[in-house]
């Protein structure tokens, strides 16, 4: 983002990097740092000393051009080391680890034995770094490892499921219906048994295919081609029982063209939402972006809990199936720009633009 020069730079004060010292914005460390000529510190961005006169602030590229220069690190913030976020980010990578090695599921209690802090104090850095409570993620990593389990040919249900970490079977049916949207051995047989009405219309944005299960709408797709989108479905449960839709179905196509064509019309489908807990988090804050509105990944990524899980909003409103419904087509970047878009750029562009109209 930054030149890379060692020298010092003049300052003026609506410097971006200089906001960013302002905000004591994280985003912006390791970019660049910053030296204060009357201490003969330097420091990262986001550092929580007291605000320097921005006349004596000379910015560097690495800690080693500040060095040169004659600055020393600042104790505060020891920019010279990893940040702490990078530290407690290993550490809790470090514990995922674990978590998915483990046989049966650990309480918070000895998880935060290994990480040698606190109960209280690693519950909420768990929950900051990973956007998920430790019992969350580890539920969520059973889940994981029961459908990998499951899309072995080698082994039968129960197996999978022990393998993964239930220690009762009981335990897992509770919850199999919400984790697979099926059962157990219809998801093994790649959707046996799985009853799946769609039907493809068309709009001025291109094919649109409508997917429901027994649960609800399971799948919007968008794009250019409309065996292409009966593929993508088909591929999903490749054993599942597509069935072509009805004329009644077909209205329900129509209200989704509908909506697409004119957002204002507005758009209230019972969802069948299959993904991990965090996604579902991040999607259900999806959905609560008014149309006409717009909001950027580390918004999402605060309005869940997860501020520092930007990358993995972004990753959640990749995976997201359900276009429209969900609007992962109202989430910009931090400046306003518009990013990647499942269903192509364009498309997100266009259903901004109509959700803006007057």
């Amino acid at each position: 983002m930054f030149a890379r020069s060692g020298r010092a730079e003049a300052l003026p004060e609506q410097d971006a990097r200089w906001q960013a010292v302002v905000a004591r914005d994280r985003s912006f460390d390791g970019q660049f740092y910053y030296a204060v000529k009357t201490t003969g510190v330097y420091c990262r961005p986001s550092c929580t000393a007291r605000l320097a006169n921005p006349e004596n602030v000379q910015f560097y590229l690495t800690c080693e051009d500040a060095e040169r220069a004659g600055f020393r690190p600042c104790k505060r913030c020891k920019p010279d080391q990893p940040a702490l976020f990078e530290r407690h980010a290993a550490k809790i990578a470090e514990i995922c680890r674990t978590i998915a090695a483990a046989e049966e599921v650990q309480n918070l209690d000895e998880l935060a034995r290994a990480a040698g802090l606190s109960p209280f104090h690693f519950h909420r850095l768990f929950k900051s770094v990973t956007g998920l409570t430790p019992k969350a993620y580890a539920r969520a990593d059973r889940a994981r490892r029961v459908r990998d389990g499951l899309a072995q040919g080698d082994i039968t249900v129960t197996q999978a499921i022990y393998k993964a970490g239930f220690n009762s079977a009981g335990r897992f049916y509770e919850t199999s219906d919400h984790m697979l949207g099926m059962t157990p051995t219809e998801y093994k047989a790649g959707g046996a048994n799985t009853r799946i009405r769609f039907a493809v219309g068309e709009c001025s944005l291109g094919s649109i295919l409508v997917a429901v299960s027994g649960r609800g709408v399971c799948a919007i797709l968008m794009g250019d081609d409309p065996d292409a989108l009966a593929q993508n479905l088909q591929d999903r449960f490749p054993h599942a029982h597509l069935i072509g839709g009805d004329a009644g179905f077909e209205e329900l196509v129509a209200k989704v063209v509908g909506f697409v064509e004119a957002p204002a019309l507005g758009l209230d489908l019972p969802l069948d939402v299959r993904g991990t807990a965090f996604q579902q988090r991040v999607w259900q804050a999806l959905r609560e972006i008014p149309a006409g509105s717009t909001a950027s990944y580390s918004e999402i990524a605060t309005r869940i809990g997860a501020p520092k899980a930007v990358r993995a909003v972004a990753g959640a409103c990749a995976a997201n199936k359900i276009a429209v419904a969900i609007p992962c087509h109202r989430v910009v970047r931090n400046d306003g720009a518009l990013s990647g878009y499942r269903w192509g750029v364009e498309r997100k562009r266009a259903l901004l633009a109509r959700e803006n109209a007057k």
